[in-house]
């Protein structure tokens, strides 16, 4: 059964993706971006409802994650053709045109089991036993990755809800101040206000080396 991800490696990946929402790479990796965060986010289907939402404003708010030295990168069970052909849509027949981050394909769903996310709707027959009706997805994951790779932040919503991103800029942050000042921050912290000093014995030192 797959545990969640917060303090290990975040799995890293060999895989097609639209960069610059134009060109199509067939080795794009998150290593890559080693020495930055990075919002990594999972999506259920190209040309779908609240997917294009979710896209369109991280790309509204791009230079916000940018100015905190982080990257944004998606991902969902698509082709790198559908991608493109998505991000050649226009926005008011259904596309994300405009959008400028990575699109990563995980056609073959192994990127979303790595971060088990991967997916969809299940039914209780009458026997008790589970069934699975159609095919797998992989749900609204986000990931925060720190500077060195490692998982700092994880949410997973189910296929209908969508996602803040303010709240993803928030816990961005939230890392940076922890990372500089060894600080905790409280319950809808927001940068300029007050965080905590940690009183417990051993939680600084565990925190300053996570």
């Amino acid at each position: 059964m797959k545990t969640n991800l917060i303090g290990k490696p975040a799995p890293d990946f060999r895989a097609q993706a639209v960069i610059n929402g134009k060109d199509i790479v067939d080795d794009f990796t998150l290593s890559q971006f080693r020495g930055q965060k990075v919002i990594f986010f999972f999506y259920p289907l190209d040309f779908t409802f609240v997917c294009p939402t979710e896209i369109l404003a991280f790309q509204t708010h791009l230079k916000e994650f940018e100015k905190r030295n982080t990257r944004v990168v998606a991902c969902s069970v698509d082709s790198a053709y559908s991608h493109w052909a998505w991000l050649h849509t226009p926005r008011d027949k259904g596309g994300i045109q405009g959008v400028t981050y990575p699109l990563v394909s995980d056609l073959d769903k192994t990127i979303s089991m790595k971060y088990g996310v991967l997916g969809g709707t299940y039914r209780q027959k009458e026997d008790g036993e589970w069934t699975f009706e159609g095919s797998p997805v992989a749900m609204r994951g986000l990931f925060l990755i720190d500077e060195e790779g490692i998982v700092q932040h994880e949410v997973i919503n189910n296929l209908g809800l969508g996602r803040s991103v303010r709240e993803a800029l928030r816990m961005v942050d939230a890392l940076t101040h922890l990372q500089k000042y060894g600080e905790v921050c409280p319950a809808d912290w927001e940068e300029g206000q007050e965080a905590l000093k940690p009183t417990f014995e051993g939680v600084a030192e565990y925190l300053s080396h996570h």
